[in-house]
């Protein structure tokens, strides 16, 4: 909601701001028809031309996602923390073979099924699953399932962030291609210098247009969200991590508790639980085999 609303401010403030001082609109509108769409062309095709298909498929969603809120919320960060305490609990009292069945299917595990946010994560239960797989087969040494878990989150945030880049590295071209454009402008401009003074003003006052368009799509437009959509998911990014802490911890042989509270201190401070708070949650968790 809030970037409609600045999307919005920008363009009622930008041009109704030029207006005000007595700009003429019927300059922009006279130029916009036929240097937007070179600018526009110009852009989305040198997008096209530097990105994969994996990359384009998801740019439309991500733009769009830029504009709701973050995945996970303060609940689900709590509820990450009692998963996760209850599956070292679980390992701790009965050992890994307890929870080999609900890493299996956790779909049908009734740890996993009380969480049904997380579990429609699939690289969040993956991450989890196949981590206690690992430890199940005998690898149990923390620094070396660190790295593992290290990869996994590196190379999902990678491919995450893959739209994010392209459009950050989008609106940084979209500047010189308005230059470009306004070029194009000033060199019809000079093919009519036999013009009274009047009629060539208006047309590179037109040619200006596509300079000032190229500005305004990066810093008002395209740039802003593609950083919306990197920070949120540099902030989901911690969600991850803090499956890594947890476990690692546990793999050092923490107390189930001390593991947790290793984890929650992953989380983003304005979502981060109270230790009080976790503490007491913990003590009405149900460990089931």
């Amino acid at each position: 909601m809030l970037g409609v609303i600045g999307i919005v401010l920008v363009v009622v403030l930008v041009f109704g701001g030029y207006v005000f001082s007595g700009g003429k609109i019927e300059i922009l509108m006279e130029a916009l028809p036929h240097e937007l769409p070179m600018i526009l062309g110009g852009s989305v095709g040198a997008y096209l031309v530097s990105n994969k298909s994996t990359v384009l498929k998801k740019t439309m969603g991500e733009c769009m996602r830029s504009f709701k809120s973050p995945q996970w919320n303060k609940q689900d960060y709590k509820d990450l923390l009692c998963l996760l305490y209850i599956l070292c609990k679980l390992m701790k009292s009965k050992g890994l073979i307890a929870v080999e069945q609900h890493i299996e299917k956790p779909a049908e595990s009734s740890i996993f099924s009380q969480y049904p946010r997380i579990l429609k994560d699939h690289f969040a239960i993956g991450l989890i699953c196949d981590t206690l797989r690992t430890l199940t087969m005998g690898l149990e040494n923390p620094q070396q399932i660190e790295d593992i878990i290290e990869k996994q989150i590196e190379k999902h945030h990678h491919e995450a962030t893959g739209p994010g880049h392209a459009l950050q590295i989008m609106a940084d071209g979209l500047p010189a291609i308005g230059i470009v454009v306004a070029v194009l402008g000033v060199i019809k401009t000079m093919s009519s210098i036999n013009q009274p003074p009047e009629i060539l003003g208006r047309m590179i006052g037109g040619a200006l247009v596509g300079t000032f368009m190229g500005v305004f799509l990066s810093y008002c437009i395209v740039g802003p969200i593609a950083s919306k959509n990197l920070a949120m998911f540099h902030e989901e990014q911690q969600f991850y991590f803090i499956i890594r802490d947890v476990l690692v911890a546990h793999l050092k042989g923490m107390a189930p508790q001390i593991s947790m509270e290793m984890g929650r201190g992953h989380i983003p401070g304005h979502l981060q639980p109270k230790f009080s708070e976790m503490e007491e949650l913990a003590g009405t968790l149900k460990i089931e085999g």
